[in-house]
């Protein structure tokens, strides 16, 4: 069992730095509202800090999961952030999904400290967090990874090392891209059979044992055609990713069409004031639509 701190309370870690207390690890919490934090420890055990630096100091791993890259450098950086705190050879592993950009930046200065750094950003939802089954995908130097791997598998079903510091970013932008099309194109369908005076539920019963079949028909056509929407990764979140795949194969030389379409469908779903509504609510922009 490892001695771990847990920055970020949030939707994600909150049962993320559950399971780990569930697991046996040493857990102390820091959460920018400190009120949050105090109700983890009443209900896990464990400690919490009044700072990321005091959270990190004697801890082997620091995970994190934050909002943004501005977020992520808070916590890290500065005289109060984790990094202060950490003893030489520790591990911080973030599971923010933030740019390649600042993963790169952290990762350098990590380094320059004798510090080891992990990019590991997740999939699978505030059920998979609450469940412990989330799909982390990393980058970092490999036997970093390996060390840190079996503390990750407390709230995961899969962990992966993808590649170099920056592979688990780039690895979570094809998932984000992915889902993108994939919500439109589901909304579409089930709008489409709404219109055509079709029981969608028995369409999807029918087709989602076929080609047409995703996870995202099976976990959200329900509640996509009862017109319910609270599933936890909000749109505006979505936006904040896909502006980061948009931003990054610019500089790569992808092309990504239907990625900025879906992107601007997302901010018409803002518009109609649906920003902490979750991703599959692009069918409300067509219904809304007529």
């Amino acid at each position: 069992m490892a001695k771990v701190a847990f920055l970020g309370l949030g939707v994600m870690g909150y049962p993320m730095a559950g399971h780990l207390a569930k697991a046996g690890h040493e857990v102390t919490v820091y959460n920018r509202t400190a009120a949050k934090a105090e109700k983890w420890v009443a209900e896990h055990g464990g400690s919490h800090a009044a700072t990321p630096r005091e959270a990190a100091q004697g801890a082997d791993f620091i995970m994190a999961c934050v909002g943004n890259d501005d977020d992520l450098r808070g916590v890290c950086t500065g005289a109060d952030g984790a990094f202060a705190g950490m003893a030489k050879g520790a591990t911080f592993v973030d599971h923010t999904t933030v740019s390649a950009q600042v993963t790169a930046e952290l990762y350098a200065e990590a380094a320059k400290a004798d510090l080891s750094f992990v990019d590991a950003p997740v999939s699978g939802g505030q059920a998979g967090a609450e469940n412990g089954q989330l799909v982390i995908m990393c980058g970092g130097d490999a036997p970093v990874y390996d060390a840190a791997e079996p503390v990750m598998m407390s709230y995961a079903k899969m962990c992966r090392r993808l590649g170099e510091s920056g592979a688990g970013q780039l690895t979570k932008m094809v998932n984000q891209i992915c889902i993108a099309g994939l919500v439109q194109a589901l909304s579409e369908g089930l709008h489409f059979a709404e219109k055509a005076g079709l029981d969608g539920a028995a369409v999807v019963d029918v087709i989602g044992g076929g080609a047409a079949g995703s996870w995202q028909m099976v976990n959200r056509y329900q509640t996509m055609i009862a017109d319910k929407f609270e599933h936890g990764f909000a749109v505006d979140w979505m936006r904040k990713d896909l502006n980061i795949c948009l931003r990054t194969a610019d500089e790569v030389g992808a092309s990504l069409p239907v990625t900025a379409l879906v992107d601007q469908f997302y901010k018409d779903v803002q518009k109609l004031g649906g920003g902490r509504w979750d991703t599959s609510s692009l069918i409300k922009r067509l219904n809304a639509m007529g």
